[in-house]
């Protein structure tokens, strides 16, 4: 069993069997109101979401843009529960604190990401592929929502109304469990979505915030088989490694981002300058930031002269030779290589060959995102062929693995698994497929 904040002092319940015609404390004592509370909520979500199954797109574009309209509209009433949440939150570091921060700005970015949302192709009803077997009967495989959708996370209210409005337009419910850290946050973001629900007609269960936000809340959220379809837990190892132990529920594992960017021996090294500055330090606190620069030898003396200019905020962790040619440089650990900073803190290796990168790579890599900087078509497709990753890129920045970057209006978060989904989670990956089989009478002999 993991023991973190998340389950520390925690037990399972393992009532013993009672004896014939007795009954034990177990059968009579009442449960947690958090636990009811989380069970009614997990209900009337699971019958919403009945009705929004049989909406049309037409309807769930509909209300989309009435959660948008309703965030633009709220946004003083956001930025006030932000600002309490941010005034009682003085331990958090300096990217925990960057993704709890909403400003005008951010509130706006979440209503267009709704608005995009709700732009997207209509998925629900799709015919995936279809066929006639030889007895005449007619089979198809037609997209369907997956139900009730639970996210549990830490410290991202924008998180909030991404998945609401992803999930919604897919055709599921959502239940939603964020930190204490970011509770009037996310509580002022699920009551502005909730009023824009009402307003077009359909339930407001369709949304539900957990408001316990205990460790053994927690875990009551990652166990409620009964009425949630599929959890996606987006945060830290400690939050992942509960999950992993606990949850009685499907996961789908929004996991570490320990990117890497490889510039090759034929890289073009005004570009390769470009895309690390803009990998490591334009928000290094997100999954998709560089945590590591392989460099090939061939190239490692100009571009670390380049980036020691360049990259003046960054603390750099080397091999030797990156530290004989980088003065600067500290020296690099193997756990140096294998960690997500999360923080204007960067990781150099200089290596030999492509091959020996990709080695590199599949030592260290957590499968989020991986990079090539090269002017070699035979390298990139090399590249491409063998880095075992969700997303892997030829000369671009990491940063653009994120649903909203890559045409998906949002991310629910992005996939390191390879079962169902895998990289960064729009509509089309929270639903699943039924097959319909129509026929006039046969039977099978």
């Amino acid at each position: 069993m993991v023991l973190n904040r998340y389950a520390r002092g925690m037990k399972r319940s393992t009532p013993d069997t009672p004896a014939p015609g007795r009954s034990t404390s177990a059968d009579t004592a009442e449960p947690p109101a958090d636990e009811v509370g989380l069970a009614a909520m997990a209900e009337e979500a699971r019958v919403a979401q009945r009705e929004l199954a049989a909406s049309s797109g037409a309807l769930r574009s509909r209300l989309l843009e009435a959660m948008a309209t309703a965030l633009e509209n709220d946004s003083e009433k956001i930025l006030l529960s932000n600002r309490r949440d941010l005034d009682g939150s003085e331990a958090l570091t300096v990217a925990q604190r960057d993704r709890l921060t909403l400003d005008a700005a951010r509130v706006e970015a979440m209503a267009a990401s709704v608005r995009e949302v709700g732009r997207q192709r209509d998925v629900v009803g799709e015919v995936v592929d279809g066929w006639v077997l030889a007895n005449g009967l007619r089979v198809r495989r037609v997209r369907v929502p997956l139900g009730v959708v639970g996210v549990i996370y830490e410290n991202r209210p924008n998180v909030t109304s991404d998945a609401s409005a992803l999930a919604l337009y897919s055709g599921n419910a959502i239940l939603l469990r964020g930190s204490s850290q970011a509770f009037h946050s996310n509580k002022a973001i699920v009551e502005s979505l909730r009023s824009a629900i009402s307003e077009v007609g359909l339930p407001d269960g369709l949304v539900g915030l957990a408001t316990e936000t205990s460790r053994e809340g927690a875990l009551a959220f990652m166990q409620l088989n009964a009425a949630m379809d599929v959890l996606i837990p987006r945060g830290g190892p400690e939050l992942i490694a509960a999950v992993r132990s606990h949850a009685s529920v499907p996961t789908i594992i929004d996991g570490d981002g320990n990117c890497h960017v490889y510039v090759d021996e034929s890289a073009d090294l005004e570009m390769a300058v470009d895309i690390i500055k803009n990998a490591k330090t334009q928000r290094p606190g997100v999954c998709n930031a560089m945590e590591t620069l392989l460099i090939h030898a061939d190239v490692a003396e100009p571009l670390l002269c380049l980036l020691d200019r360049e990259l003046t905020a960054v603390e750099l962790r080397g091999d030797e030779r990156t530290r004989q040619l980088c003065e600067r440089a500290l020296v690099a650990t193997e756990d140096d290589y294998a960690r997500e900073f999360l923080d204007l803190i960067l990781a150099v290796r200089v290596v030999d060959s492509l091959a020996e990168a990709i080695d590199h790579i599949r030592r260290f890599s957590s499968g989020h995102s991986e990079a090539i900087i090269t002017e070699s078509f035979a390298n990139a497709q090399i590249f491409e062929r063998e880095v075992d990753a969700a997303c892997v890129l030829v000369n671009a920045s990491t940063r653009f693995v994120d649903g909203g970057q890559l045409g998906m209006g949002a991310e629910i978060g992005i996939s390191t698994q390879k079962l169902h989904a895998r990289g960064p989670m729009g509509i089309e990956q929270l639903t699943t497929t039924k097959i319909v089989i129509e026929g006039e009478g046969q039977v099978r002999h």
